[in-house]
């Protein structure tokens, strides 16, 4: 890997930055990644670009700095109004440098440019919050609402993104960690090689119809934890990619795959599960998931030469930065395992979850999903939630009786079959969650799985009226429109032979979920 020289000048512009005295009297917070340094100060943040070049990044030039810089403004600008404030160039003046008011001095009369950002709390990014265990199920899915809603807003592009873009990313992340056989052996990145540009070649017509179909957007390019805080209460993307467009012009589930990577290989695998289903519900974006192990393991490819990159430069830094420096090179060959890894996936299955209403179907699903096929684990297709989308209503929005008729059912249930035997033909998992008390039901999921040639599972929950009547009463803000007496009048329903796995959900939800994956393991 190939990166400039520490420029004398921005020696200069980065030690004025850091001065308390530039910023009256404020201390100075400096935080380093492989292509920036920010100056934290009172409540304002100053991102200089370094002065460095690498293969796919070139700020080698003060001007090359400054239209970086004016594109990173207007292209968060997107995701994040209200951290982005503008570009300021730093100018000499005759007792010394000073920072200019605006991004409009002429190029030629700055020695650098950066950008002003309102400053946040460290602690709010959701890295942190992942480090100190205080990501919860309730922000992933505010998460994966933010994500989705930033795709399906932003510009669809036919330019770029497909198959041939594809190989491009692919092949330069095989060139970078090939000039590197001290960190990554050699063995190990022949065999990244030969999974990745098989599995090129057979994903290449689906990525060039999604192309052609409106799925490349100009997305984010760099969406991990890093580059997301909590502001304002809500999940906000910022730092998306601005040196190359080529990087965020992409499929969505390029864009997703970065964020689930990075939950995955910091063990947050039920987040990066729940983000999944969640984006899944809103974009419908099934067929997809057929790229997944693929932009997974590109992700984590990318995240294995950039940490390398981070660590060559850490120890460029003398001594001090050494330990550092052994951090990030771990990091790198946990990246590379990781992106092997993630083209042998688990393969496709199918698990139906049946009971009355109560019984806890919901729970386990979502307790089993995280653990069943390929990473990040199965789609969860849940019978309450598609009755919401048929109706267009929100998942809480209570129906009118007539929604649960016979006829309006049966739509459901098609509807689940479908989406199941899609998830399927993707190579992926799916759980199934519904009532299944027809024959005829649970003999169409189990249809499904039959026909895609993979293993089939059905489990049949029981629980007592009482504890049934107790669940349903209890749930609040859930996609469930079952009352205590739907819960009784199931009691008179007839079900008949039930040949699934059968298990007393009238016990704690835990121990019936632990009782289910060790008899489906």
């Amino acid at each position: 890997m190939q990166h400039a020289q520490p420029d004398p000048v921005q020696r200069k512009v980065a030690a004025f930055l850091g001065d308390p005295r530039s910023h009256g009297g404020a201390a100075v917070e400096r935080v380093d990644t492989h292509a920036a340094m920010v100056f934290l100060a009172g409540d304002r943040a100053y991102k200089l670009k370094r002065a460095v070049r690498y293969p796919y990044l070139d700020f080698s030039t003060v001007e090359r700095r400054h239209a970086a810089c004016v594109a990173e403004l207007a292209l968060n600008r997107r995701t994040a109004p209200t951290l982005y404030l503008g570009v300021a160039p730093v100018l000499r003046r005759a007792g010394g440098l000073a920072l200019g008011g605006d991004g409009t001095a002429p190029t030629d009369q700055a020695l650098d440019w950066v950008v002003v950002m309102r400053r946040f709390p460290a602690d709010a990014l959701l890295e942190r919050m992942a480090e100190r265990s205080a990501l919860t199920d309730d922000l992933m899915r505010a998460l994966a609402d933010a994500v989705a809603a930033f795709h399906q807003a932003a510009e669809r592009r036919t330019d770029g993104g497909g198959a041939t873009a594809m190989r491009a990313v692919v092949d330069g992340n095989l060139r970078e960690l090939r000039e590197s056989p001290a960190l990554f052996p050699p063995d190990r990145v022949e065999r990244l090689a030969s999974r990745s540009i098989s599995a090129l070649e057979r994903l290449a017509p689906l990525m060039e119809a999604r192309r052609a179909n409106g799925f490349v957007r100009h997305g984010h390019g760099d969406l991990h934890l890093r580059n997301i805080v909590l502001l304002d209460g809500r999940p906000t993307l910022f730092d998306g990619i601005e040196f190359d467009e080529s990087l965020a012009v992409i499929d969505v589930v390029y864009d997703l795959a970065f964020l689930l990577m990075d939950l995955e290989q910091r063990g947050l695998r039920i987040h990066a599960n729940t983000v999944l289903n969640r984006w899944l519900d809103v974009t419908g974006d099934l067929d997809g998931l057929a790229l997944l192990p693929l932009f997974l393991s590109m992700r984590a490819a990318v995240r294995a030469k950039v940490a390398a990159a981070a660590a060559w430069l850490r120890a460029d830094e003398g001594a001090v930065a050494k330990g550092s420096a052994a951090k990030l090179e771990r990091e790198a060959v946990d990246h590379l395992d990781f992106a092997i890894r993630a083209l042998d996936p688990a393969p496709p299955r199918l698990i139906a979850v049946g009971g009355l209403s109560g019984t806890g179907k919901s729970r386990l699903a979502l307790g089993l999903a995280p653990w069943v096929g390929p990473m990040p684990g199965a789609v969860v297709l849940r019978s309450d939630v598609r009755r919401k989308r048929l109706f267009g209503v929100a998942d809480t929005d209570r129906l009118p009786a007539e929604a649960y008729d016979a006829a309006v059912t049966r739509r459901v249930y098609a509807m689940l079959v479908d989406e199941a035997r899609r998830v399927l033909a993707a190579g992926h998992a799916a759980v199934v969650d519904a009532v299944h008390a027809r024959p005829e039901e649970r003999a169409a999921i189990a249809a499904a799985a039959r026909d895609s040639r993979v293993r089939f599972d059905g489990v049949w929950l029981d629980a007592p009226l009482e504890t049934r009547v107790a669940r349903v009463t209890s749930r609040r803000g859930d996609a469930s429109d079952a009352t205590a007496e739907v819960a009784k009048h199931q009691e008179s329903y007839d079900v008949g032979a039930i040949d699934w796995l059968r298990v007393d959900a009238g016990r704690d939800a835990g121990d019936a979920l632990a009782a289910v994956r060790e008899r489906l393991a």
